[in-house]
């Protein structure tokens, strides 16, 4: 039933370009629905015409009373359809069993975001007498400077950063390049950093990395979240404090100060609109100095309308 998994696997690895933990999480998945259709035919690797879009909406109910999230629910889902999509292509089936099943109704989480105070008073926090204090400077301003994802921060590169023309080249999801401005702030803590880094480290795991350990190894994801964790919560009382809140901070501030929507698509390296139009719903401010500016009745006017006729009362 289940043959054409490592082909799977190396097709997203290599035609959809997608990132390893995107793979592992597809995998994951999908093992997760092999073992629960394996448990309810009863048989040990089924024959793959077996599998229905009733069986697939029952496993979805059961992840459902399990207390999966609806977003959790709906990538599984999308895994198996992804799944299916692929051995249709390769003709090693004639239907797709998940075409007629609906990913239940997610909530459209928030993003949750901080205030430009509370951002500058978080570039203070990291110490700027030491190298990890230099590095995590540098890393916080990045994130929030120019919207990186933590994955596209952990792989980037010396050839990807060009600090005379203040920009990077990012490789974001599915290979795809963008290029980012790169602001003053955070200019000058690179600089900071390299420097103490040239002098600090002698030995490293690639060189080419600029964000490493003391130990010059390059750093998990686990590492920066919890010192982005560590230094946000000096600031907020939030209760999902990640660095992607820096990302989720940088793309609110931009349309607060009236960035174009498209503008912060493409530095977002988003492929849809409707993606970036979440964040629409923090600028407040934003929309409500476009309402007194453009509507004539949001304001008082200096000169108030005069209802009387000139002959007197009505």
């Amino acid at each position: 039933m289940w043959n054409g998994l490592d082909q799977f696997r190396h097709y997203l690895t290599h035609q959809k370009r997608y990132s390893k933990s995107t793979v592992t999480s597809y995998q994951n998945d999908l093992s997760q629905f092999i073992d629960y259709t394996e448990r309810r035919l009863k048989v040990d690797n089924p024959d793959i015409n077996l599998i229905s879009n009733r069986l697939i909406r029952d496993f979805m109910g059961e992840l459902l009373k399990s207390g999966f999230s609806k977003r959790s629910i709906s990538r599984k889902l999308s895994a198996i359809k992804s799944y299916f999509r692929y051995l249709q292509r390769s003709q090693q089936v004639t239907d797709n069993p998940a075409t007629a099943v609906s990913a239940p109704r997610k909530e459209r989480l928030l993003p949750t975001v901080i205030s430009i105070e509370q951002a500058r008073e978080l570039m203070t926090l990291p110490p700027d007498d030491d190298f990890e204090g230099l590095r995590d400077r540098a890393i916080l301003e990045l994130l929030y400077g120019s919207g990186l994802r933590l994955n596209e921060l952990l792989t980037l590169r010396f050839e990807q950063v060009d600090l005379a023309n203040q920009q990077l080249r990012i490789m974001g999801k599915r290979q795809k390049e963008r290029i980012l401005p790169l602001g003053e702030y955070a200019k000058a803590a690179l600089e900071r950093y390299f420097e103490n880094r040239s002098s600090e480290i002698n030995l490293f795991e690639d060189p080419s990395i600029v964000f490493v350990s003391r130990k010059g190894k390059k750093l998990y994801p686990l590492a920066v979240q919890k010192m982005t964790k560590k230094y946000l919560s000096q600031l907020s009382e939030q209760s999902h404090l990640s660095p992607h809140l820096l990302r989720h901070t940088f793309a609110t501030h931009l349309l607060d100060n009236g960035a174009d929507i498209m503008v912060v698509k493409e530095l977002l390296g988003h492929d849809n609109l409707s993606t970036t139009q979440i964040y629409t719903h923090v600028s407040k401010d934003r929309l409500k100095k476009v309402y007194q500016k453009a509507h004539p009745r949001a304001e008082k006017t200096k000169q108030p309308l005069n209802f009387e006729s000139k002959e007197g009362s009505l």
